[in-house]
């Protein structure tokens, strides 16, 4: 199939209309149309429903959707390491929790352009349940992530281990059940034990699922959350923000996942790397 029509029905699902479609392909509305039609043909089923409402995907289109993704994903990925410059042998994609970019993946980039100079490297950040699915079909070799998802074949390395604290813009703040606390959603066990070191707590103003975010807040807007001691220990030390005290602190688990390659040894040490760096950040 022409990757082209994969990325021209996307571009329709994305947009609603042929027209913005054509848009933003920089083609002509009637390619966009000849395109679907080949589409249609080759699948021997309809994946539009036009109206005067806008553009539906019909139950074909529905079921066709997810393959049209991957067919673009695998296609980027093959152009990167077809494509790659003569002075690299190999491309490893690496796909990383967004709070664990700061610092961990920041220190283990330089640490492996240097180890393994002929190892060109692409890092994606997004959810735990987007990085796994992307690493169960292939599209990242290794992840880096708070909750992994046990697979057939997959390794679950615990890397490290994060210490949440209580911290505040505010030297006079007691607890979390303040107005101004800012609840981050750490993921599901540190629901259960934040409920459980706090049962009476009422519902928090502000929940966040992205740490930086609540920092940020804090330190514009005041305001107290849990967040990792890595992350928060300089700002700590120059006064910026206090620690609260009397407060329980949560022990939060970083886990590496991948399939096993026993043949390629670039792969091998890019992991001992981030073995190496995640024990650095865990005397932190």
């Amino acid at each position: 199939m022409d990757i082209a029509l994969a990325r021209t029905f996307l571009a329709i699902c994305d947009h609603g209309n042929f027209v913005r479609a054509s848009e933003q392909l920089y083609v002509t509305q009637s390619t966009v149309s000849a395109r679907i039609k080949q589409l249609e043909d080759l699948l021997g089923q309809p994946v539009f429903v036009r109206t005067k409402a806008g553009t539906h995907l019909t139950a074909a289109g529905i079921q066709f959707q997810p393959f049209a993704e991957k067919l673009v994903q695998i296609w980027a990925q093959a152009q990167q390491e077809v494509g790659l410059p003569d002075k690299f042998t190999s491309l490893l994609t690496v796909g990383v929790e967004f709070t664990l970019w700061e610092r961990l993946l920041v220190e283990w980039i330089p640490w492996i352009r240097s180890a393994v100079p002929d190892l060109a490297l692409r890092a994606d950040v997004g959810s735990s349940g987007f990085l796994m699915r992307q690493l169960v079909e292939g599209l990242f070799g290794l992840v880096v992530t708070y909750t992994p998802q046990h697979r057939a074949g997959l390794i679950i390395e615990k890397l490290m281990e994060e210490e949440l604290v209580l911290v505040s813009a505010s030297p006079e703040t007691k607890g979390p059940w303040e107005a101004d606390y800012i609840f981050v959603d750490w993921g599901p066990e540190f629901r259960i034990e934040h409920m459980e070191a706090f049962p009476r707590n009422d519902s928090p103003v502000i929940a966040v699922s992205y740490g930086p975010l609540a920092l940020q807040h804090m330190l514009l807007n005041g305001g107290s959350a849990y967040l990792p001691q890595r992350i928060v220990g300089s700002r700590l030390d120059e006064g910026v923000l206090h620690r609260v005290p009397d407060m329980p602190a949560f022990r939060r688990p970083v886990f590496a996942a991948y399939f096993e390659q026993d043949n390629d040894e670039q792969f091998k040490t890019a992991v001992q790397g981030l073995r190496y760096v995640a024990s650095l950040e865990e005397k932190v």
